[in-house]
């Protein structure tokens, strides 16, 4: 229609107003070419995409939370192991059983002369009976611990030489303890021995007599019988 310079007539009554033209639809996106016959058309034209996990989430086998649960279970179950190991060994304290010090051994009359291994394992001395002591000049029984006085050993008894060997570094003792071969400075060490109340050898090993301080001439250092 052609305009006009004077007023516009208004419509007759009753007359329909032309209709407002509708806005045009967007065009729908083009569909990825890199996704053809992969997957379905929505997704295709550009369906939005789960976001992908963090790089240090991602594990074949386990993921960062999962460790971390892993290093706190393991840091736990340590704690409270050391605690009961602890309370365990308060409760129940190490007690080494080690033979006593003092002990009997028998009458005088249940040895012969020379050298009785019966208490070496047991209570770790040699009993030895001899019809001439030199220190004392007597008859009697003197006891020997088993004790290499080189690198604490435990020598041997060899009856068909007569005499006590160390199997670490070859040091040899005569029957009355003295050293005369190998590396130990010094004779073996004699105990204590009395006669009990009751009549029977007393061995007391926490009472020690060393020749070269000259403590072999103690009265207790041997028993005369």
């Amino acid at each position: 229609m052609a305009e006009t310079d004077g007023p516009v007539n208004p419509p007759p009554a009753g007359a329909v107003p032309p209709a407002k033209p509708k806005p045009k639809a967007a065009a729908p996106p083009a569909p990825n070419p890199a996704l053809a016959g992969r997957t379905t058309t929505a997704a295709a034209r550009g369906a939005p995409r789960k976001a992908a996990p963090a790089a240090d989430d991602s594990s074949p086998l386990m993921g960062r939370r999962g460790w971390i649960g892993l290093a706190w279970g393991a840091f736990t179950a340590s704690f409270v192991g050391c605690m009961v190991g602890g309370t365990a060994r308060f409760m129940f304290p190490n007690v080494l059983n080690e033979p006593p010090q003092q002990f009997t051994i028998g009458f005088p009359g249940d040895y012969g002369d020379g050298v009785d291994e019966r208490w070496k394992n047991a209570f770790g001395v040699w009993v030895v009976r001899t019809a001439f002591d030199d220190y004392h000049e007597a008859a009697g029984f003197y006891a020997l611990l088993v004790t290499c006085t080189h690198l604490g050993c435990t020598p041997n008894w060899l009856s068909a030489e007569s005499k006590f060997k160390c199997p670490c570094h070859g040091s040899g003792f005569r029957p009355t303890g003295i050293n005369f071969e190998g590396p130990a400075p010094r004779p073996l060490e004699r105990a204590r021995i009395v006669l009990a109340d009751d009549g029977q050898i007393m061995v007391d090993k926490s009472r020690k007599f060393q020749e070269e301080l000259g403590q072999w001439t103690d009265p207790e250092a041997f028993l005369q019988v």
